[in-house]
């Protein structure tokens, strides 16, 4: 069994541009804690083998989904979870004045920072 805290200081960048906080890992997934900063627009990705579920704990922002069927832009908010299925297209901002932040499950788990394809998004990335 494991006990993991919240790291204080990120322990790494996404390959979208979020920092974020490694929680917890092991055989079939890992968590981390995800950051946006206020007005970032993270790179388009496109994940070749793991999908992900996110929960929205603080901020505002908006995430663009596309699966090649479907194509949509929620909005981030305090309690909204959502998932993006591997191969999903997404691109996600904070449109805030705070960070914002979620966790983020991924299913297997991350293999590195190879798995993310940059792609063409929604809108033009601020890094």
């Amino acid at each position: 069994m494991k006990q993991t805290r919240l790291p204080t200081e990120p322990d790494a960048k996404s390959p979208a541009g979020a920092d974020i906080r490694f929680i917890m890992d092991g055989p079939t997934g890992n968590m981390i804690h995800s950051t946006v900063p206020a007005g970032l627009v993270n790179k388009a990705t496109r994940h070749r083998t793991v999908s992900e579920f996110w929960h929205v704990l603080k901020g505002a922002g908006q995430i663009w989904r596309s699966d090649g069927v479907e194509e949509r832009i929620t909005d981030l908010e305090p309690g909204v979870s959502i998932d993006i299925p591997v191969g999903t297209a997404f691109q996600y901002r904070n449109t805030g004045n705070e960070p914002l932040e979620f966790i983020c499950i991924s299913m297997p788990p991350w293999p590195g920072d190879d798995e993310a394809e940059y792609i063409e998004g929604a809108w033009v990335a601020s890094f």
